[in-house]
C-alpha cells in the first residue's frame, strides 16, 4: 500500500474565518485546515465543542501572535436547550443522568430564570471541559471517572434572550465574554426552572471584531484545494483585520526602526492601553502598549524587527477557550 505523501509546509500569514462542522473538535478542524493550506504555524482562537458549529477564527503564521486577543473578545451564540434532562457533559453528546417533568412555563417564568444569568456572574464550568486543573484538562479527569469539583469563575453575559419556546425546547441568543460556557448557562437555567436542561445544538455566530463574518466551510476549502492554492489563499484575511477594534498608532521610519529594536518611542498622546502599531506605509507592525505619549513594544510581527530586533515567537499550540 502506498503511503500518503507527506505535507510540505510553507510560511503563511493571515486569518481564516472557518465555519466549523459538527463532530470535530476545534483542534481536529484546525489540523485539517492547516494541512489544506500547508501552513507552517497555525492556531485557533477559542475552542468549540465537537457538537458545536460556527465561527472558529484560524490564525496562520504571525497572526498566531494576536490569537490571545481574539480569544478574549466578545462572542455571540445561538443555542437550543432541551428541558427535562440533565447529561454528564451538559449537552446532547453526554450520557443522561436525570430526567424530570417539565412544568408549564410562560414567558414571565422563563424571564425570571434568565435574569440572574445576565451581567457579571459566577459560573461553574462543565466537568467535561478544556479548563485545566493541576495542568490537566477537566475532561481527561472526568473520562477516568475521577471525582471533580469544577471551579467557579466570574464571567460576563451581555445578552441572554429567548428566540423561540416550544414545549420542552428553548432557542436562545447569547452574547458573552471570554471564558463563558453556554452549556453552563443552559444547565443553570434548567436547575432554576426545576427540571434540568442540556444543550442540543450550539452555533457561534460571531467573534469581535468579526461581527458579520463571511465564513468558509471545510468542504468549500477542500474544493478550492483541488484547483490550487491561489483559491485557498484568496480566503485569507490580512492580520490587520483582527486588530480593527484597536486604536491605531502610526510611526515614521525612525521611530519604527527604534521600536523594532525593542525601544520605547514617542507617539501621539491617547488613552493608555494596547494599540495596533502601523508603519509609515500603513502596514501593521504588531501590538504596542501606550502610556500617555510613550509607546512600548509588546508583541511585534517579524517584519517589524530591524536588524534582528524583537521577534516574539508565536504559539504553535491552539489557544483554548470556552464554548
Amino acid at each position: 500500500m502506498s503511503k500518503k505523501p507527506r505535507t510540505v509546509f510553507r510560511a503563511l500569514d493571515g486569518l481564516l474565518l472557518l465555519d466549523k462542522p459538527p463532530g470535530l473538535s476545534s483542534n481536529q478542524a484546525l489540523q485539517q485546515v492547516r494541512h489544506l493550506f500547508r501552513a507552517e504555524k497555525a492556531g485557533h482562537t477559542g475552542s468549540l465543542d465537537p457538537l458545536a458549529t460556527g465561527l472558529l477564527p484560524v490564525c496562520f503564521g504571525e497572526a498566531t501572535k494576536i490569537a490571545g486577543l481574539l480569544l478574549g473578545a466578545r462572542k455571540a451564540y445561538e443555542t437550543e436547550a432541551v428541558l427535562g434532562a440533565v447529561t454528564d457533559t451538559d449537552d446532547a453528546d453526554g450520557v443522561t443522568l436525570l430526567e424530570r417533568p417539565v412544568p408549564e412555563l410562560d414567558a414571565a417564568a422563563i424571564e425570571a430564570a434568565l435574569a440572574p444569568l445576565r451581567g457579571d456572574i459566577r459560573q461553574r464550568a462543565p466537568i467535561y471541559s478544556a479548563l485545566k486543573q493541576g495542568g490537566e484538562p477537566l475532561y481527561a479527569k472526568a473520562r477516568r471517572g475521577e471525582a471533580i469539583e469544577a471551579p467557579e469563575r466570574q464571567v460576563s453575559v451581555y445578552a441572554l434572550e429567548v428566540l423561540q419556546h416550544e414545549g420542552a425546547r428553548l432557542r436562545l441568543h447569547v452574547e458573552c465574554g471570554s471564558g463563558t460556557y453556554v452549556r453552563s448557562l443552559v444547565r443553570d437555567l434548567g436547575e432554576t426552572l426545576g427540571c434540568g436542561a442540556h444543550v442540543a445544538t450550539l452555533r457561534r455566530l460571531w467573534v469581535e471584531p468579526f461581527v458579520a463574518p463571511r465564513m468558509v466551510t471545510l468542504d468549500e476549502l477542500r474544493a478550492l484545494a483541488q484547483r490550487g492554492e491561489s483559491g485557498l489563499d484568496a480566503c485569507l484575511l490580512p492580520i490587520e483585520a483582527g486588530l480593527s477594534g484597536f486604536a491605531a498608532v502610526r510611526l515614521d521610519a525612525e521611530r519604527r526602526r527604534r521600536l523594532g529594536f525593542g525601544q520605547s518611542v514617542d507617539c501621539e498622546p491617547g488613552e493608555a492601553g494596547e494599540v495596533a502599531v502601523y508603519d509609515e506605509h500603513g502596514r501593521c507592525l504588531g501590538i504596542g502598549q501606550r502610556d500617555g505619549a510613550r509607546l512600548a513594544p509588546q508583541r511585534l510581527f517579524r517584519w517589524a524587527a530591524a536588524g534582528g530586533a524583537v521577534d516574539n515567537a508565536p504559539q504553535d499550540q491552539p489557544a483554548t477557550g470556552a464554548g
